[in-house]
């Protein structure tokens, strides 16, 4: 069972069930699950993956793990990402709750009202996060959220900034503003690592506790929210 699961698949199917191993092999279903329990083994689950290609792999990991293990004295770590096109949904009727043995229920189809770009900064040694909301998603408001992150962080700190390789962190603009102000230096993740950035962590924590299941008929209600 084992040696079939893993290297072979039924002719009318990319994988196996337990229904259609049984019948391969002339034993019950019950026998299926417990072997491929005992083994780990879950045919039915697939998963994706992404193999970055950048040639500065290895060193930008260090460069980043380096900050986060040992961030450099009189300096701030934020790990910096815009979460773009957040839809304020309203369902197009009203949600159903839970109740004993029932899930909460909610229509399949919804109204969108717009739309709203969320600019966040994670602060590595404390978790505290400065935010600021944009309704478009470009270099210029990137660079009014550099100029709020200058204005909050004490002058005294030099700023390193963990961020992905957006065409907008890298414009001519952009370049401008970091000769004006040196304190702040960039360490890019890898491309296809965005895993490599805390924030990204904290955007599927909003997503999952506040975005997926809310109600907004509109994006200044979707905005209050997040905020």
């Amino acid at each position: 069972v084992i040696v079939k699961t893993l290297e072979e698949t039924p002719k009318n199917a990319t994988h196996w069930s337990t229904r259609s191993m049984a019948a391969a092999t002339g034993m019950s279903q019950s026998s299926i699950s417990r072997i491929w329990r005992a083994f780990a083994l879950a045919p039915h689950r697939s998963q994706t993956f992404t193999l970055s290609t950048d040639p500065l792999f290895i060193d930008k990991v260090r460069d980043v793990v380096g900050l986060y293990l040992d961030p450099p004295e009189k300096a701030l770590v934020l790990c910096v990402d815009e979460k773009s096109q957040i839809q304020a949904l309203d369902r197009s009727q009203p949600v159903l709750p839970m109740m004993p043995g029932v899930p909460e229920r909610r229509s399949h189809d919804y109204v969108r009202a717009g739309t709203t770009t969320l600019f966040a900064a994670l602060e590595v040694a404390t978790g505290k996060v400065i935010g600021s909301l944009h309704r478009r998603h470009r270099a210029a408001e990137f660079k009014k959220f550099l100029a709020k992150l200058d204005k909050e962080v004490p002058a005294d700190l030099q700023v390193h900034l963990i961020l992905d390789n957006y065409a907008t962190h890298k414009t001519p603009d952009i370049k401008k503003w970091l000769l004006a102000h040196p304190r702040f230096q960039l360490h890019f993740t890898p491309t296809s690592a965005s895993w490599l950035n805390l924030v990204e962590r904290w955007f599927a924590e909003l997503t999952q506790k506040k975005l997926k299941r809310g109600v907004h008929r509109s994006v200044q209600a979707l905005e209050r929210d997040i905020r």
